[in-house]
């Protein structure tokens, strides 16, 4: 089965960290861009970072210095190091594959069903 699998997401406390993975299973993952997406309540889903297939990684300024995507090729996975977390970075965390990047987005070929973090005291 063809599909993005997203896990990692906790309720965290500000300034804690989170790592977030993204499974690719039914396909190989190393030919594709991969971007990361969050969904506030209420707030429409923004792109945050995005790797290509060459390894060159992309961020929303808000996240950029905190935020890390890699990928590991090898297990078929994405991964998305989240530092410093505040509560502003509350959301459903998504990843999704493309072609290539735009920005620090990318259109959505195939999309996971999201992890929830949560960034409260």
């Amino acid at each position: 089965q063809v599909q993005l699998v997203e896990s990692g997401g906790d309720l965290v406390q500000p300034g804690g960290s989170l790592r977030l993975s993204c499974a690719a299973s039914g396909f190989i993952l190393d030919a594709y861009a991969i971007g990361w997406f969050r969904q506030a309540p209420g707030k429409e889903r923004e792109g945050i970072s995005c790797i290509n297939s060459g390894g060159n990684t992309y961020y929303r300024t808000s996240v950029k210095g905190r935020f890390t995507i890699s990928r590991d090729n090898t297990n078929n996975t994405v991964y998305l190091q989240m530092n410093s977390l505040k509560p502003e970075d509350t959301a459903v965390y998504s990843c999704a594959i493309d072609n290539y990047c735009s920005g620090y987005g990318l259109g959505g070929l195939l999309w996971g069903q999201g992890t929830q973090v949560t960034v409260s005291s």
